[in-house]
Order: structure tokens, then sequence, then C-alpha cells
């Protein structure tokens, strides 16, 4: 058993699963651990999951953690989570509705109502949020939570980070990372009334943690009860996370102007900081402080990545067990890795839940054109590769566009594990790709922030640096970049095709799906 003083433990709750790491207060990793949980889909475009799992998961990864380090070591704690996920919860934080997760997108016609406001003040709030929120954002669920009756006298909806930072502390917060990027928060103004009473959200003050504090603040201490659930001791102080990706620039070291985050996981974020705001209308932001102080935030996304290559592995591997599944993963890398860039002529389109940026369309969906007999699964999985590269190198184009040059990619994330992938990536982008040692970057980024939080440093910025471990550099091949200039423009091409027809498919279900 481990015996290291001082502790600060990062937990990053990500889609599929929570990863749970303890770091030194110098950053060296001294035990990492993961539990999944499953996420629901009762109908289309819904995705729900229960927030007990989330709770029963930290509790069964610190039950584990208590076998190879004395949990009494714990001086700080950071929690990072997936975002806008959120919840109804009653008068004492009590789960009363499944939590819609962020990639949930039953709020369209809420997000397309608030988008088509005419008002001034709705137009000035949206210009910090690319000219539009999103259905995947709190303000939009939240009307459509209202809407179908869910918001009853007292009780009010908060994001996953909110409820397992009053799972721990007993209070009610947001974290000034998620109120800028999802909830339509400006600081120095806070959250503005004309701005909601025009999208009929006047009560919203009711509804949600009021009380919005900057990351790397202190919550509060983890209370008497939490300390029995968890085996770990009462009074550890909880610091202010953050949105799992975002968290994960600082455990990246992406904190720097120029520099993008690339965070490979269920699906892409890509983060850049910049020193004034930038307005596009095919990117998100420019954010405020969101993450560090006197820095704009600007924001693009993949919703479908990561996801794809695990509906690969289900659906070609149905009866393959859990515990065969990374043997298999290896072989089908392996043998996607001897075929040539552009899969033999196979192109596809990686939005199959929608399109987060640049399009930033929910009803747009995937596709495979190209398709021929000699085609075989191991072409699908390389074009689901090249797809989300294809997805990458759009969104580069449009910082681009916006002349915010990118200078390097730091990337980071379980998908930086699979090297054809990142040699892909680098391939059709045509830039370095740099990997991390420690491919974790929420969970690390969550400790850094807990370091920063107990005094250990004297700037998030200074946190971040000072604990960056590079790992493997990615450089672009000539050839293969040459190949994929080609493809990228029939990938362009086939969205200029297929987005109306796609439109004209889309039927979303009626009902709530709520399980």
């Amino acid at each position: 058993m481990t015996t290291h003083k001082g502790l600060v433990a990062g937990i990053d709750f990500g889609t599929q699963a929570l990863k749970f790491s303890l770091f030194t207060l110098e950053g060296k990793l001294v035990w990492r651990g993961e539990r999944s949980y499953p996420t629901f889909f009762p109908l289309a475009g819904r995705a729900e999951q229960k927030p007990e799992h989330w709770w029963q998961a930290l509790v069964e990864v610190l039950k584990e953690a208590a076998n190879f380090v004395l949990l009494s070591r714990i001086e700080g704690i950071g929690v990072c989570a997936t975002s806008s996920t959120v919840l109804v919860v009653d008068e004492v934080g009590v789960p009363q509705t499944p939590a819609l997760l962020w990639m949930d997108n039953r709020a369209v016609d809420q997000a397309k109502a608030i988008n088509e406001k005419a008002d001034p003040a709705v137009k000035e709030v949206l210009r910090y949020s690319g000219g539009k929120v999103s259905e995947e954002w709190m303000v939009a669920k939240v009307l459509y939570l209202k809407e179908h009756g869910y918001l009853t006298t007292g009780r009010k909806v908060v994001e996953q980070l909110d409820w397992i930072n009053f799972k721990l502390t007993g209070r009610w917060s947001a974290s000034q990372c998620n109120a800028v990027c999802k909830w339509n928060y400006q600081v120095g103004k806070g959250f503005s009334p004309a701005f909601f009473e025009a999208i009929v959200l006047p009560d919203y003050q009711k509804l949600w943690p009021q009380e919005v504090i900057p990351v790397g603040s202190r919550v509060g201490e983890v209370t008497e009860q939490a300390a029995v659930e968890l085996g770990i001791a009462p009074g550890i102080p909880v610091f202010q996370g953050g949105i799992d990706a975002h968290i994960g620039m600082l455990g990246a070291g992406a904190v720097e102007p120029g520099l993008m985050s690339l965070i490979m996981g269920t699906s892409f974020v890509h983060l850049v900081h910049t020193e004034k705001p930038i307005f596009h209308e095919g990117l998100w932001g420019p954010y405020e402080n969101a993450i560090l102080p006197d820095q704009w935030l600007i924001e693009g996304g993949q919703l479908s990545c990561g996801s794809l290559t695990t509906w690969f592995l289900q659906q070609f591997y149905p009866h393959v067990s859990a515990e065969e599944m990374g043997s298999v993963y290896e072989e089908v890398v392996a043998e996607a890795g001897k075929i040539a860039p552009g899969s033999d002529g196979l192109v596809m389109m990686d939005s199959w839940q929608g399109n987060r940026t640049p399009y930033r369309d929910p009803l747009v969906t995937g596709s495979m054109v190209g398709l021929t007999l000699a085609h075989t699964r191991y072409h699908i999985f390389r074009a689901i590769l090249e797809a989300t590269a294809y997805g990458t190198r759009n969104i580069i184009a449009a910082f681009e566009d916006s002349h915010v040059p990118i200078k390097r990619i730091i990337a980071c994330g379980g998908g930086t594990k699979n090297a054809l992938w990142m040699q892909i990536l680098s391939d059709v982008t045509g830039l370095v790709i740099e990997t991390l040692e420690e491919t974790e970057a929420g969970s690390k980024g969550a400790a850094i922030v807990a370091a920063y939080g107990l005094g250990k440093y004297p700037s998030l910025a200074d946190a971040a640096k000072a604990n960056v471990r590079s790992g493997r550099v990615y450089s672009p091949q000539k050839e293969a970049h040459e190949k994929y200039v080609r493809y990228f423009a029939a990938y362009l091409d086939l969205h200029a095709a297929l987005i109306p027809i796609m439109k004209g498919l889309a039927s979303p279900e009626k009902g709530d799906g709520m399980r």
C-alpha cells in the first residue's frame, strides 16, 4: 500500500465511465481507477443516465482505491463532469427524473424558439454563445422540462457536476465554466433578466443554483454522511471544477492562445484560448473567463466519435465478451491499418447524433457513400476513423476562417491510445499532433484544480504548465495528406448534397421518452 503524503483526487464523470485519479501535490500519478455506468436511449435523439449510478461508481472505485492507497492522505478534491447533463431534484437533492445526457436533443424545439427570438436582449446574450443556444444546453433543456410539467413547486434543475458537488458537500453552487459556456451567464453581468423574460423563463432564479463560482474556488467540505459512504475523511475541501473537456485543457497544459486542446472521447471537443473575443457563426463562444481569468474560450465539437467505434464493436462483435473485446479491438485496428488512406473509396459522414460544429444542426445524421462488395468491416472501421478526422479538419477550417491560427494540437482522452487514429488525424489535418503521458486529462485537470485550490500554485495556468507530461508526437505523412485532400473535398460535397435530404427524413419521436 502506498503511503504518499499530500494527495489530491481528480474525479471525472465522463459519458461512459467515472475516471478517478490520485496524484501527489507535485503531479505524480499514484493510483487510477474507473467504473462504467450505462446510458439508456429510450427514443431516437434521447439519451439518459441514472444519477444513482454515478454515485455508486464513485463508492465502488474508492473502495478499490482503499486497497492500494491510504485515503486519509487526500487533502483536496476536484470534480469535472459532462455538460449539459441535467436532472430534476427535490428540495433535498433527491433525483426526480433520469438525467438528460448532454447528447440528448429532445429540446430541439425549445432551442429553435430561443434562437428565433428577435428581442434585442436575446440577440445580445446570444452573441456570446456563437449566436445561438444548442438543444444540448441547460436553458433549452430547462424550458423543455418546464413545458412538460417536470418542474413542480420545490423542484430545481441542476447539472451533473452540481449534483455531485452537493452530494459531497451539501452545498448547491454552479461552476462559472458551465454557466458561461452552457447557461448563458456572463461574467460581470450575471444572468440577464431581460433575456430570460423574453424566452419565457422569468422564474429562472428559482430553478437552478444562483451562486456561480470560478474554477478552483472552494465549494465546501466533504460532509460526515458523504465521508461514511465513500470511506474518506470528513472535512476534505472540494474545489470547483467544470465541464470535463474544458477541465481537460488544464490536464493537457493547453492554456496559451493558439494551442488547441483536442479531447478525444465519446465526442470530440476542440478548445482554444484567445486574448480577445472572436465571433464566428460556425463556432461556439466567445466565452469570457470560462476557465482562466482574462482569457476568452472558443469551442468546436463533434457529437459522434468514440461512440462510433463503440457502435462498430457492438454491431459487428455482439457475442464477444467484455474481457475479450480488447484483443478484438487490437485486431480491428491492425487490419484497418493495412488499408490505404481513403478506405478504397469509402467516405463516411460522422454526424450520427447531429452536428455540433460547424453546421450546428441536430437533424444531420450519418451516412456511408462508396460501398462496394469489395469492402469489409475493416474498411468501415477505418472510414469511421477518417470521418472523425474530416470533421476535425472542417472545424479547424472554421477557426482559421476566424483568424485564429492553430499552432499546435494537444490531444488527450481514450482515443489517443489508438495510434492509427492519431496518425489519420495528423494526415488529414496536415498538423503535428502531440499526445500526453497521462491520457486521462479530465481527471488530471480536476486534480490540478484541487492542487491550485490548496495554494500549491499561484495560478491555474502555472499549475497546468507545471504538471504537463508530453507523450508521443504524430507528424503528417506527405503522400497520405495529399490523398486526404481529395477525400476531404468529397466529405464537404456530401454534406452539401445530403444534409437537405437528411433533414427531410428526420421525424422526431413524439412524447418525452423519459424512463
